[in-house]
């Protein structure tokens, strides 16, 4: 699970038992930089609560399935870079596609092409192991993300109007995009 020379390595985790000692409360520390920087990936009002991110984190390693939920990270030189979860919901009439979920990179390797190298190797395992025809995904609208996600194939299909509210007078849209085909 270690890039070198900067390179990233993308590693994915199909069970609880196999997260490599350490690497929870990576995910722990990411997602609490991330959110308290005010990035979109689950916790919308910073300062986060670290035991509350170590719930959430808890939760979906406790979830981990290879039939219906992976976590992707991404290292640099055996470092976190950040991460994602790509979850299929197993009822039969949407089991042929899956969703992408707090997709992040630490603030200190962004720009770098590890976001957009996350979301291509879920790409991957979407297609060619999970046997999935398309992905969803929700983003937070007054971010740029759509533009991120559009340069990867992504195409928005929808907007929930100021359905996401961070503030009093800040209502933000929810975006909702799709890959297809895989």
């Amino acid at each position: 699970m270690t890039g070198t020379d900067e390179t990233p390595l993308f590693t994915q985790f199909t069970a609880p038992d196999a997260l490599p000692h350490g690497l929870a409360p990576a995910l722990v520390d990411c997602w609490t930089e991330v959110s308290d920087a005010g990035g979109a990936a689950g916790f919308p009002f910073p300062p986060v609560d670290p035991v509350e991110v170590a719930a959430a984190v808890d939760r979906i390693v406790t979830g981990l399935d290879p039939a219906g939920s992976r976590l992707v990270v991404a290292t640099v030189d055996g470092v976190l870079a950040g991460w994602l979860c790509l979850r299929r919901d197993p009822h039969p009439l949407v089991a042929h596609w899956g969703s992408l979920h707090h997709v992040q990179t630490r603030l200190g390797v962004r720009g770098r092409g590890i976001g957009a190298g996350l979301v291509r190797r879920a790409r991957e395992i979407a297609r060619d192991e999970m046997g999935l025809e398309q992905l969803r995904l929700a983003a937070r609208g007054g971010a740029g993300l759509e533009d991120f996600y559009g340069r990867l194939g992504w195409r928005e299909i929808g907007r929930w109007p100021g359905a996401l509210r961070l503030a009093a007078d800040d209502d933000r849209d929810e975006i909702l995009m799709v890959l297809t085909p895989l």
